[in-house]
Order: C-alpha cells, then structure tokens, then sequence
C-alpha cells in the first residue's frame, strides 16, 4: 500500500478502492458505506486495500 492510496483513502475512500479493484462490488459497498458514514467507508477503504 503506497502513500498515495493512504491518503486516498482516508479522504476520498470511493476513489481509492476504484483504484485498486476498479468498479467492482467493492467499490460500490465503499460508496454506500461513505454515502451512510465517512468512517464506515474508510474502514473499509482500509480493509480493501489491505486484502
């Protein structure tokens, strides 16, 4: 994980999980989850990135 997808996300969580798996079922979880709650979605930006 590079810095770039760190700071992606915790700012923007949608755009880094599109990064890295591209419009997939995650991205779309993550923008829901953002959309409901920015922790949500960064928590699971996290988990996304780390799989």
């Amino acid at each position: 994980m590079s810095i770039i997808q760190i700071i992606l996300a915790i700012f923007i969580p949608p755009l880094a999980v599109a990064l890295s798996r591209g419009l997939s079922g995650d991205f779309w979880i993550n923008l829901l989850l953002t959309i409901l709650g920015i922790v949500p979605g960064i928590i699971h930006a996290f988990y996304v990135l780390t799989k």
